[in-house]
């Protein structure tokens, strides 16, 4: 997220308060036209004016704004997995990007109406990559919502949920864990030979490599009944496997496979 200088700040609002529009002082600022008209609102509010804030500016966590529980556990279950947010200077608002396979444009359209319903007020896209969509929504705030967010990959670094997502989490458990499915999971059939015969049987996986993540899955799990193991890819414990028949009648009631 950029920052701009206290001095650039009063700079813009000794602009504003002259009558300079807008969107001139956002170009002679070199400042995102939506951080002036922010600038401005916020100003006329502490002087005591009647202002009215566009709600695409409002930030659940910094200014109250509702917020959409199921849609945003869901939501974090697929940033956890397939999702990142960057800053490019040339759009100089960050982004939240989940990538989708093509494979499955339901699940790209639950993402975006995901999006939609967590961010009501910001346009949401779709760009076309190799065999995938990237899901995309820009908001200045992200970093608040998703404090996830740091230097380098997931797997890499320390990811813990802060206590008011947790609080969603536990809320909404299926939620978040549709949503970690639906990105890092699947349901498969495997088959195994019994007396000559050949038996199928289905099975869930969740495939992470960030030992934190994988535990955010495991104990949301757990605390709705699903029984789990642990299966390496060679020394690393990467594979949540689920294949109780139990367990995976429950995860089909709720998840079910990808489509």
């Amino acid at each position: 997220m950029e920052f701009h200088s206290l001095e650039i700040r009063q700079t813009a609002l000794s602009l504003l308060r002259g009558g300079t529009k807008n969107a001139d002082v956002a170009r002679q600022l070199d400042v995102p036209l939506g951080t002036v008209s922010y600038w401005k609102h916020m100003d006329r509010a502490k002087r005591g004016e009647t202002v009215s804030i566009r709600p695409s500016l409002l930030c659940p966590r910094c200014a109250g704004r509702p917020l959409d529980h199921p849609a945003y556990a869901y939501l974090l279950g697929l940033y956890l997995g397939d999702g990142h947010i960057s800053h490019y200077v040339r759009h100089k608002v960050p982004s939240l990007m989940i990538t989708l396979d093509d494979c499955w444009p339901g699940i790209q359209d639950e993402a975006e109406a995901s999006l939609r319903a967590v961010f009501p007020h910001n346009g949401t896209c779709r760009v076309r990559s190799q065999g995938a969509h990237n899901i995309k929504v820009y908001f200045k705030h992200l970093p608040c919502l998703f404090p996830q967010h740091g230097p380098g990959r997931k797997h890499e670094r320390q990811i813990v949920l802060e206590a008011w997502q947790q609080e969603i989490v536990d809320a909404h458990p299926w939620e978040f864990i549709r949503g970690l499915i639906h990105s890092d999971g699947c349901r498969i059939t495997n088959w195994t030979v019994r007396n000559g015969k050949r038996y199928e049987y289905p099975r869930y996986f969740f495939t992470n490599k960030s030992d934190d993540i994988r535990k955010l899955c495991t104990d949301t799990l757990t605390k709705v009944g699903v029984q789990w193991t642990v299966l390496a890819r060679g020394s690393d414990p990467f594979n949540v496997s689920i294949a109780r028949k139990a367990s995976v009648a429950l995860m089909d009631a709720h998840i079910g496979p990808k489509y």
